[in-house]
């Protein structure tokens, strides 16, 4: 078995080796084209030459234009998958703003429980006149809110889709 690196080495090495040789092949070409419109001095040898010359300068454009493009396509992929790698690792999740309004909300309802929860406990040291209806009111509040809170808690639905390697 062959370790992972050196089959993706191969496999780069081929790729510049044809497009090496496709170089060399347009070049030999272009090449005779002149060699023989020189020695028969016709313009249709000349015309040979112009198109052979025309299809290495597009043979030599695109190898280099692609090169470059494909160049450009891995550093920015080296560098997302650099800037993802902490995230990843920190354990952050990626929240969309129907979540964060439900955070909020639910956020709001745990700080109306703290309230409520402290109105009880004064009216429980106070035992004024009314100090019974105001803890009814506020346990009322509690079982309300508390109830709110639950029904804003979705159950997490199972993402789908493919998986991309």
């Amino acid at each position: 078995m062959e370790p992972l690196g050196s089959s993706a080495k191969q496999g780069k090495k081929v790729t510049l080796n044809a497009s090496t040789l496709a170089m060399a092949v347009m070049v030999i070409v272009l090449l005779v084209a002149v060699v023989f419109a020189a020695n028969s001095n016709e313009i249709v040898g000349w015309f040979v030459v112009v198109i052979s010359a025309g299809w290495l300068l597009l043979a030599a454009f695109m190898m280099f234009g692609l090169k470059r493009g494909a160049d450009k396509l891995n550093s920015s992929l080296r560098e997302a998958t650099a800037a993802a790698t902490p995230r990843a690792q920190s354990g952050s999740v990626i929240v969309d703003e129907s979540t964060s309004q439900r955070d909020m909300k639910l956020d709001h309802s745990f700080k109306i429980v703290q309230v409520q929860a402290r109105v009880i406990a004064e009216q429980r040291e106070a035992k004024g006149e009314d100090y019974e209806g105001m803890i009814d009111r506020a346990l009322e509040t509690i079982q309300m809110t508390a109830a709110n809170a639950r029904d804003m808690i979705k159950p997490a639905k199972p993402m789908d889709g493919e998986i991309i390697d």
